[in-house]
């Protein structure tokens, strides 16, 4: 597994590479973790509803061809794409999906934090806010896009849309039960979290 530190970076020239390297790749290819953030931005997933996206001032909106529905990226939150040849795992994609909340969950768990589950909703939620959205796209085996957690954002352009096509979903975020968290402390946790998941 290669862990890539990309730090902020423009959506379509992320999502443009994720989609060259899975496309590229082959039964050798080593996966990849990818850890950034994404300039301000709103993406739509493949089967995203546009009614869902309500009021996007001056962010660019995105059709991306993820899964889910529409969600915001941007500063302060801790983007981590999941480059992986799950069928060289025998992974499903419904058992990778759960895998990554589980990660997500040890790392909230790190800052006292109890995080929580909902079937039919993937993602991680906090006391019924939502605090990390789970995505992905699975092409011939390998998987691509991944997970958002906020850690330490502006959450207010989360209020322009129905996130993940819930009207009236709210967001919440690390810096919220811990003002001294930094992402870059997070993402370590995360990393240390996730090679333990899939790579012990």
């Amino acid at each position: 597994m290669k862990i890539r530190q990309l730090g902020i970076q423009n959506y379509n020239d992320v999502w443009l590479q994720m989609k060259e390297f899975t496309q590229s790749r082959d039964a050798n290819t080593q996966d990849e973790l990818w850890l950034l953030q994404h300039s301000p931005v709103y993406t739509q997933g493949q089967a995203g509803k546009p009614e869902h996206i309500l009021n996007p001032e001056s962010i660019p909106v995105v059709q991306s061809d993820r899964g889910g529905q529409v969600t915001y990226h941007g500063p302060g939150q801790l983007v981590a794409y999941v480059l992986m040849d799950i069928s060289r795992k025998n992974l499903g994609i419904r058992s990778l999906v759960s895998q990554l909340e589980q990660i997500l969950i040890s790392v909230l768990a790190q800052y006292q934090i109890e995080g929580s589950i909902r079937c039919g909703a993937p993602g991680v939620y906090v006391n019924e806010q939502k605090i990390a959205s789970i995505g992905l796209r699975v092409k011939n085996g390998c998987t691509y896009h991944g997970i958002a957690l906020n850690v330490d954002m502006d959450l207010k352009p989360f209020s322009g849309i129905n996130p993940c096509g819930f009207a009236k979903m709210e967001m919440t975020q690390i810096s919220k039960f811990v003002p001294t968290v930094q992402i870059d402390e997070v993402n370590q946790h995360f990393v240390q979290y996730f090679l333990q998941q899939f790579y012990p």
